[in-house]
C-alpha cells in the first residue's frame, strides 16, 4: 500500500514541479499552470486533487452469480427486522450487464467485464477480438505487491473464478484453464472440481496438481485441513466436482472467506480477494425457490463475516455485485413480519436487467448510481492506484 500511496503523492509533486519549471513567472502564472495541469488530469478521468479518497489497502470483490434486485430483496425480507447484511452497506447503485455481442451476458463475459473492464463476447474468458488477452485487476494487484485469491461455491474452473486468472476463447476449456490456474499468481484458491486436475480425467494427460506442488502450494481436499494450514500458498479443492448445495455443504463459503482473508492479510502491501456465491445462479436456473433461499442465507452469512472484518480493519474496500440476473425473478407478495416472499420465475435463463451494486469502505461512494459493469473495475483501479 505504501508504494501505491507514494506513487499518488509523487504525481502531485511532479505536477507542481513541472509548473514551476515552465519559467520564472509570477506566482499567479505558476498557479494558473498548476490549475491547467490538474484540469488535464481531470479530463483523463484520474482526478489528482488534494482531497481525493484514501487508497484502500485491501479489496474484497464479491459476486452473487445471477443475483438481481428481487433476489436481494427476497434475502432482505427473509432476514427479518432489518438484519440483512445488505443493509449494512452505506452506498449502492446499479450495473448494466450486456456483453459485447449479446443483450444477455453469460457468466464468462460478465466475469470478464468485472475483472478486466472489457466487454467481450459470450463464453469468452478475458479473451477479446484478434485473440487479445486482457489483464485483470488481480494482475494489477500482484504487480503492486499485493496477495490475491478467490473463494467460490462452484468448480474452481467455472467462468467466474476463471475470469480472475484465465484466458480462453471458450469457457468450457477446462484442461487449459486448470493449467492456467496451476500457473497463476493467486496465493489462495478455494472451491470444487478436483477431478479436473488428475491426468486420468483429462484429454491431455497432464497433471496440473504436480505444477501446484512444485510451486509450493499445499493442496487439500478437506475443509478442516484447510482451516488448520499455516502456510502462505494453498489450493483447497473441497469437492470432486461442483460443491454441494446449501446447506448440505455446511459453512464452506464463510469459512473459506475467513481463511482466505486470514492468509492474504499477512501481506503488508495488502490483498485482493474475489468471493462468489455461485449457486444463486443455479437455483434460479432451476426455478427452485427453496434452493434460492438457502443460497441467499449462505451468502448473507459470508457477507456479515466480510463486513465484520472490513469494519475492524478500516482500510478495506468491499464491492458486491452480480454478473447478471437469472430467472426473471419477481416477488408478487410476501409478509414483512414473517419474513416470507412469494417467489416467481419468468424462465430458466439469464435476463438483461440491471443488477445491484453495494460498496463499503474507502471510496465506496464512487459506486453509486447507474454504471456499466466495466466501470466497476475501472473505479477499483483508480481507487487502488493500480498501474495500467
Amino acid at each position: 500500500m505504501w508504494n501505491r500511496m507514494k506513487k499518488r503523492m509523487t504525481t502531485l509533486a511532479v505536477a507542481a514541479s513541472m509548473a514551476l519549471m515552465t519559467g520564472c513567472g509570477s506566482m499567479m502564472e505558476i498557479t494558473a499552470d498548476i490549475d491547467e495541469m490538474l484540469a488535464y488530469m481531470d479530463a483523463q478521468e484520474r482526478p489528482m486533487v488534494s482531497d481525493e479518497p484514501e487508497i484502500p489497502q485491501n479489496l474484497i470483490f464479491i459476486i452473487g452469480d445471477g443475483m438481481g434486485v428481487p433476489q436481494v430483496y427476497a434475502s432482505v425480507v427473509a432476514q427479518r427486522e432489518n438484519n440483512s447484511a445488505f443493509l449494512r452497506f452505506p452506498y449502492s447503485g446499479f450495473s448494466r450487464t450486456y456483453s459485447r455481442n449479446h443483450y444477455r451476458t453469460d457468466s464468462a463475459a460478465g466475469g470478464t467485464a468485472l475483472t478486466t473492464g472489457k466487454k467481450v463476447d459470450n463464453y469468452h474468458v478475458n479473451w477479446g477480438p484478434d485473440s487479445a488477452r486482457y489483464n485483470t485487476i488481480f494482475d494489477d494487484a500482484v504487480k503492486a505487491g499485493m496477495s490475491t485469491g478467490f473463494v467460490v461455491t462452484s468448480n474452481v474452473l467455472d467462468a467466474t473464478p476463471a475470469s480472475t486468472y484465465g484466458h480462453v476463447p471458450y469457457r468450457k476449456m477446462y484442461d487449459t484453464l486448470s493449467i492456467q490456474m496451476a500457473q497463476c499468481a493467486h496465493s489462495v484458491m478455494i472451491g470444487g472440481g478436483r477431478s479436473n486436475f488428475f491426468p486420468a480425467n483429462r484429454k491431455d494427460g497432464l497433471a496440473p496438481l504436480d505444477t501446484l506442488h512444485s510451486r509450493g502450494y499445499m493442496v487439500t481436499y478437506d475443509i478442516d485441513t484447510m482451516d488448520a494450514y499455516a502456510g502462505d500458498r494453498m489450493v483447497a479443492l473441497l469437492f470432486e466436482g461442483d460443491p454441494l448445495t446449501a446447506p448440505a455443504r455446511g459453512d464452506m463459503l464463510t469459512r473459506g472467506a475467513k481463511k482466505a482473508i486470514s492468509m492474504l492479510g499477512r501481506n503488508k502491501e495488502g490483498f485482493a480477494l474475489m468471493i462468489e456465491g455461485s449457486q444463486i445462479d443455479w437455483a434460479c436456473h432451476n426455478n427452485d425457490t427453496a434452493y434460492l433461499r438457502a443460497e441467499l442465507a449462505d451468502f448473507e452469512s459470508m457477507l456479515n463475516a466480510v463486513l465484520d472484518f472490513a469494519e475492524r480493519d478500516g482500510h478495506t474496500l468491499v464491492v458486491v455485485t452480480a454478473d447478471h440476473e437469472t430467472g426473471g425473478v419477481t416477488l408478487p407478495s410476501g409478509d414483512i413480519d414473517k419474513g416470507t416472499n412469494e417467489v416467481r420465475f419468468l424462465w430458466g435463463s439469464h435476463t438483461g436487467v440491471m443488477v445491484p451494486v453495494f460498496a463499503y469502505g474507502p471510496g465506496a461512494n464512487y459506486f453509486s448510481g447507474i454504471q456499466e459493469n466495466v466501470d466497476i473495475p475501472a473505479k477499483i483501479r483508480w481507487l487502488m492506484n493500480f498501474e495500467q
